[in-house]
């Protein structure tokens, strides 16, 4: 009688496993890299430094500074403006960081398969 499947010992051919052991190393790498991104921390300041803020890798605002200069009364808009020119830039820093550990481990695919 035949054997039903399509691996010779009903196992998976060698090369299939080491293929599903690289990806396993290559999920836990990733999962490392994630955390250790998400304890660091980006500044980006604006308004030549009136500004500062500090976002972790998980994109949460942890820190605005403002100088006094910068906190007039008479033009809230402007530094209203400031922080989020800040905030955005550290967020954005925190982005690229992110796509720099997922280039390094997918190789430059971009995250996905071309098909």
């Amino acid at each position: 009688m035949a054997k039903r499947g399509g691996f010779p010992g009903g196992g998976m051919p060698g090369n299939m496993n080491n293929l599903m052991k690289q990806a396993q190393r290559m999920q836990r790498q990733m999962e490392e890299s994630q955390k250790e991104l998400e304890t660091k921390e980006f500044t980006a300041k604006a308004g030549g430094g009136a500004v500062e803020v500090t976002v972790t890798g998980k994109k949460e605002v942890t820190r605005v500074k403002l100088t006094e200069e910068v906190v007039d009364p008479d033009d809230i808009e402007m530094l209203e403006d400031l922080v989020v020119a800040a905030v955005n830039e550290a967020i954005r820093m925190a982005e690229e960081a992110n796509a720099e550990v997922m280039n390094k481990m997918t190789g430059g695919l971009g995250g996905g398969f071309p098909f």
